[in-house]
């Protein structure tokens, strides 16, 4: 039988409650040392030790003893579901969702809720947009801003909704390699003014707090800032990446809808993510999950807290992950710091070694970088980058996600590598704890090899008389 679960008010009241005294699995004590290079390799010892994996971006990563709490979640669940139902999966939430509130500076659990991912975060606010439209409320044409390098399927979801329901979608179109946070903050001036023309209204903003492809930190308190001086009414930030990678202040940004996933660098299991909304704003009361079960009507949280029999385990062991985190020293501090030392450290070596160069600077990083390619790569099209990227997988046991820099058909200056040749590819190397240099060069010594024998990514491609192309079944990962 579960165990008693925590009185709901005093965790709502406090944000937190003392660990052990909760419904289900109790954390372990945290612990008094530094956690050591030996027990960081046991936490992630099931991790494939034949792969040099420098994707920590798409995935995340998630240490034993989490996993070990989620099992027994999970066993909770399966030993006795009605116990589990009734008397310990909202106050497993409630206990989680208060972690993330102090974790982000939320003012109130109230205003946290749990989803899979940054992608169901942006289907709620954006299905709310919808309505406005179908409704009457925003009329046909106003407009919904977004980044071009928003999140591929981020994208889609602006146009399935919006776009579908009557919006006029404007891109701000960033440049790439980007120089300085002020060539974007312009770029975004200018494209607002496009999506104002005419006496235009521009109903939502989308704007990443760090973009996937290519990975860059985008000024997101600036341009969120610029937003209410011109009238936007209402900003959500997708910050699939940015929880464990750059600091968050909800409070401090001031956006509307803020979302972030927990399983790319909080060390949750996959999949969960938060979407925060402010408890005096009177649309947070408008919104709901997409998934329509018993819940709807009584709050998002308590919707996203119940879509149906599933494994809700993931979004239970939040406070097992900060348990974790809280064995490093300086915390999620200390473990960004180092890991964004570390990322600028491999991907300077990697652009020395390859005559190329970092995609942006490192103030506009975090604990990922964009490094170009050789340009004899040749890489010129999406079905290239993925042809590289399985011949590393399968070839050289790296595992890298590569991008596809394609605005030179937009006009802009392509850079050129040491030998004068366009980058037109890049590797986005991440650095997680569990990274040593010896994955980077593993890496570095790949793409030398393949310079040294010759490689064109035009050797890869089939030619006209042979099957399908490769973009007919690309995977595209999230942020």
């Amino acid at each position: 039988m579960a165990s008693a679960p925590p009185d709901d008010d005093a965790v709502a009241k406090n944000g937190h409650e003392h660990h052990g005294n909760g419904n289900g699995p109790s954390p372990a004590k945290r612990p008094r040392s530094v956690i050591s290079v030996a027990e960081i390799r046991a936490e992630f010892a099931h991790h494939d030790a034949a792969i040099a994996r420098v994707n920590n971006g798409s995935f995340g990563c998630c240490p034993a003893s989490v996993l070990a709490a989620q099992a027994r979640w999970q066993s909770l669940f399966l030993a006795q579901p009605d116990a589990f139902y009734f008397h310990g999966l909202q106050q497993g939430l409630l206990r989680s969702r208060a972690a993330v509130a102090d974790a982000v500076g939320a003012g109130d659990v109230s205003e946290v809720s749990l989803v899979d991912n940054a992608t169901t975060a942006a289907a709620i606010v954006l299905q709310h947009a919808a309505w406005s439209f179908a409704e009457g409320h925003f009329a046909r044409g106003d407009a919904v801003l977004m980044l071009h390098y928003a999140y591929g399927a981020v994208k889609k979801s602006i146009h399935a909704y919006v776009a579908r329901a009557g919006a006029t979608v404007v891109e701000v179109p960033l440049p790439f390699p980007v120089a300085s946070a002020n060539a974007i903050i312009a770029e975004f001036r200018a494209a607002l003014a496009v999506a104002k023309a005419g006496g235009r209204r521009v109903r939502l903003a989308v704007i990443d707090h760090i973009t996937s492809m290519p990975s860059v930190v985008i000024p997101v308190k600036e341009l969120v800032a610029i937003c209410r001086e011109e009238g936007v009414d209402k900003v959500f930030v997708d910050a699939a990446h940015s929880i464990g990678q750059v600091p968050v202040d909800v409070r401090d940004i001031g956006a509307d809808f803020y979302a972030s996933n927990l399983h790319k660098w909080f060390f949750c299991p996959p999949a969960v993510a938060f979407l925060h909304t402010r408890k005096d704003d009177p649309i947070a009361s408008q919104l709901h999950h997409p998934v329509v079960s018993h819940e709807y009507g009584n709050g998002l949280p308590m919707e996203s807290g119940w879509i149906g029999t599933r494994d809700y385990s993931a979004h239970l062991v939040v406070s097992e992950a900060i348990d974790f985190i809280n064995r490093f020293e300086g915390g999620i501090e200390g473990i960004r710091s180092r890991n964004h030392e570390k990322v600028i450290e491999m991907g300077r070596m990697l652009a020395e070694a390859w005559g190329t160069f970092l995609g942006s600077p490192p103030e506009l990083c975090g604990s990922m970088v964009m490094v170009g390619l050789p340009g004899c790569f040749g890489v010129e099209s999406d079905d290239d980058e993925m042809r590289v990227r399985t011949i590393l997988r399968k070839d050289f046991a790296v595992e890298v996600p590569i991008y596809y820099n394609s605005r030179r058909e937009e006009g802009q200056k392509m850079a050129k590598d040491k030998n004068g040749d366009p980058v037109t590819g890049y590797v986005r190397i991440s650095h997680q704890i569990y990274n040593v240099r010896e994955d980077y060069e593993r890496l570095r010594d790949a793409v030398l090899k393949l310079v040294s024998e010759g490689f064109t990514s035009s050797k890869l491609r089939p030619s006209e008389k042979s099957g399908k192309s490769l973009a007919s079944v690309v995977l595209y990962l999230h942020p």
